[in-house]
């Protein structure tokens, strides 16, 4: 069986992912999977930058595929992300996974074994019995280090959360046996350019309808609890539509909220470096595409390079 090569763009928020990988997939006859868990819901478009727009003509999958209040989880991103990947193949075209949720991306690329988390009854009575404060403590024990740090702001978040991290100690993460070769390429900004991107994208988005698609969802009948479980545009949009900020002061805390956000996601992708997780960053403020189709054609045999056999990166 020939090794499966897969194209991998990371990064933060704001950062150009979308665009460099449509651009590539238009060259490489790629097909764009979403590594984004809220871009998987119907109805969150400008406040998550599907941009489908960009797309085109560029098949891309994971994207809109279940309804508001679907418990959509990590198990089951990559159930469908590693069945969706030899599909590609057999059609000759190449996988670019890209997004900037760390935990999807690495529970593709590690080859986690995941098991589904079922509800555990008994467990759910005793955490209902704690406190908000014993809460936090057991889920920071058992997942130091938060990708979503909406689990720590409901009492139904964190007691799902902990079910779900403790069903995970009991099946540890083991590869899966696919042969699998990834190039993972990270799009890179100085901090303070990335800000100035983060504010940019965030007007636009406000002006282009971002206040309108919350109001819409509210009039739909989703509830604010959800809108804010999914995200910070539709969280702090949401407490403006409800009177609770004032415009100027939303686009202030939104805006703030999104960098600390970036900087965490940064830190993951750091934190996979550590690790072991080989990423090629490219300086997103220079043709990044340019040094992307270089390392790419390396990457496809253009260049002579050999492949590894099994779960590994270029």
């Amino acid at each position: 069986m020939d090794t499966l090569r897969i194209l991998v763009i990371l990064g933060p928020t704001a950062s150009g992912k979308t665009h460099l990988a449509v651009q590539l997939a238009k060259r490489f006859h790629g097909e764009i999977l979403s590594a984004d868990s809220r871009q998987v819901y119907r109805g969150l478009d400008l406040g998550t930058g599907k941009d489908l727009h960009e797309y085109g003509s560029i098949p891309y999958h994971l994207i809109d595929i279940v309804d508001l209040g679907y418990e959509f989880n990590l198990f089951e991103f990559q159930h469908r992300c590693l069945a969706l990947l030899p599909e590609i193949h057999a059609r000759d075209h190449l996988p670019i996974l890209t997004g900037g949720t760390g935990l999807y991306l690495e529970a593709v690329i590690q080859g986690y074994q995941l098991t589904p988390a079922r509800p555990d009854y008994s467990l759910r009575a005793t955490l209902m019995a704690l406190s908000d404060e014993a809460l936090t403590k057991r889920l920071m024990r058992l997942k130091p280090l938060q990708h979503n740090h909406t689990d720590l702001e409901s009492r139904d978040r964190m007691i799902r959360a902990i079910e779900i991290a403790e069903a995970t100690l009991h099946s540890p993460n083991q590869p899966v046996p696919r042969d699998f070769t990834f190039l993972i390429l990270g799009m890179r900004w100085e901090r303070s350019v990335l800000r100035q991107r983060i504010a940019e994208r965030l007007s636009q988005r406000l002006d282009t309808g971002l206040i309108e698609e919350v109001e819409g969802l509210l009039r739909q009948g989703v509830s604010p609890a959800i809108l804010d479980a999914m995200g910070l545009e539709y969280r702090f949009v949401t407490r403006f539509l409800q009177g609770k900020l004032q415009r100027d002061e939303m686009f202030t805390q939104l805006h703030q909220a999104i960098c600390q956000f970036a900087k965490r996601q940064e830190t993951w992708f750091r934190r996979m470096e550590r690790q072991g997780t080989q990423i090629h960053w490219l300086n997103a403020a220079i043709d990044p595409e340019q040094e992307a189709i270089r390392i790419l054609d390396l990457f496809m045999g253009r260049g002579g390079v050999t492949q590894s056999s099994g779960f590994g990166c270029l």
